[in-house]
């Protein structure tokens, strides 16, 4: 960590701008043919960190696979909350699992791989997709936040349309709320604060040129408390395109012009965010 930190203080002293991408799916199908060019694009573009993550055992394997083979990427294996039911979509682009994921298996797993793994996640809950299924995915999410604790590592929280119940269970917990990234958050006004006050962290996602939700979120939420994300190869800052590692300039560049920040600051401020994200 103490290497991060005089990285962090040479990069501040030579105004040189460098990225972070907390989210991302780079064993996406559409990544298969050109990911060394991505790769080196997302490096060219000034990015030190992309936490590749992961969504069930299959893709976890490939997602630590992609972190041993280039430096600038870092696994991040995760739960997603519909594929630990075993009632994903048919067509993801990721890799597939059948049946309902064995939460026990998949803690021994990152276990095991401890010392390879920078944060878990994605996990948390899905009413979009998992309606029918709310309790089964609360009492998934639980075990799954008492692990985290136990882990000492991040944690990357998908909340879709479940961000009430999601800060619940967040809070009960005894995670370090500094420790907690909540991706592509799109609670009210209200549980935007409360998870400010929390002091939890949000990923901002490229989308935000598009949506005033996430430009409004930049604006409410302090600038120590703020991450940047793709969600690639989804949520692109151009419609229709592959999202990827390198558009998180387009959000850096958007987060200054809310907080009448220079470039520079906005995105050095995110660089260290990450870099205390880490420290334990």
């Amino acid at each position: 960590m103490l290497l991060f930190m005089l990285f962090f203080l040479f990069v501040s002293l030579c105004d040189i701008m460098v990225f972070v991408d907390v989210h991302c799916h780079l064993t996406h199908e559409r990544f298969k043919v050109d990911l060394p060019r991505v790769v080196a694009d997302a490096e060219a573009a000034g990015l030190r960190a992309v936490l590749v993550s992961g969504v069930n055992p299959e893709d976890n394997v490939k997602v630590l696979e992609l972190a041993k083979k280039y430096d600038v990427l870092k696994a991040s294996p995760g739960i997603y909350p519909i594929d630990a039911l075993g009632v994903s979509p048919d067509e993801t682009g990721l890799p597939r699992h059948e049946g309902p994921i064995d939460l026990q298996e998949q803690f021994d797993f990152f276990e095991k791989n401890k010392e390879d793994i920078v944060a878990i996640g994605e996990v948390g809950i899905d009413y979009k997709f998992g309606a029918d299924f709310k309790e089964e995915q609360k009492q998934n999410f639980s075990r799954i936040v008492e692990f985290v604790e136990k882990f000492k590592k991040p944690v990357v929280v998908h909340s879709r349309k479940a961000e009430s119940d999601v800060l619940d269970i967040l809070e009960s917990s005894s995670l370090k709320p500094s420790k907690v990234v909540l991706h592509c958050f799109s609670g009210s006004k209200k549980l935007i604060q409360r998870a400010a006050d929390k002091g939890f962290n949000f990923s901002i996602p490229c989308i935000i040129g598009k949506l005033q939700h996430f430009q409004m979120l930049a604006e409410m939420v302090n600038i120590s408390q703020l991450l940047t994300e793709t969600d690639a190869p989804w949520l692109a800052p151009i419609p229709g395109e592959r999202n990827e590692p390198k558009n998180v300039v387009f959000t850096v560049k958007k987060i200054a012009e809310i907080k009448n920040f220079t470039q520079e600051e906005t995105a050095n401020n995110i660089w260290l965010n990450f870099q205390k994200l880490l420290e334990f």
